[in-house]
């Protein structure tokens, strides 16, 4: 299904000032990409951007939204959330620490932000420096479990 593009926007995303302040080149496609991603629940697969990128701006290729996402995913801009099943999702909020929360029946997927962060004890790193840590919290939405 095609989501249009949210009418009237009037701020910039802030996905879009960070990359601004990176220099990074912005092509009208990959500013449409860009503006696709904004939002703070967005976790669209690839192909949800592609379709989404083309009601904006028609000739945006889906080769372009992959190149996009993989160097806006190794810039640190861009989370790529694997759930295990199904196709990969792609937050725009890598630069703010959250964890997700995911109904195991819809799919639904938000941004959590706990109030403890995950810390493995240092008997439990077995040597390894930690760099990252990511929880995925399971269960069924209000929608699903009613």
């Amino acid at each position: 299904m095609v989501v249009p593009p949210r009418e009237g926007r009037t701020r910039v995303s802030r996905l879009l000032e960070r990359l601004r302040r990176r220099g990074w080149r912005l092509t009208p496609q990959r500013r449409v990409i860009v503006e696709v991603l904004d939002g703070e629940d967005v976790h669209l697969t690839a192909e949800e951007i592609h379709a989404r990128a083309r009601a904006i701006l028609p000739e945006t290729g889906l080769a372009t939204v992959y190149n996009t996402l993989n160097e806006l995913v190794s810039m640190g801009e861009v989370l790529e959330v694997n759930l295990g099943e199904g196709p990969k999702r792609y937050d725009p909020n890598g630069g703010r620490r959250h964890q997700h929360l995911v109904c195991v029946a819809c799919g639904e997927l938000l941004d959590v932000h706990p109030s403890v962060e995950p810390r493995l004890p240092p008997a439990e790193r077995h040597g390894y420096e930690i760099l990252e840590a990511r929880v995925t919290f399971r269960g069924l939405c209000p929608r699903c479990r009613g």
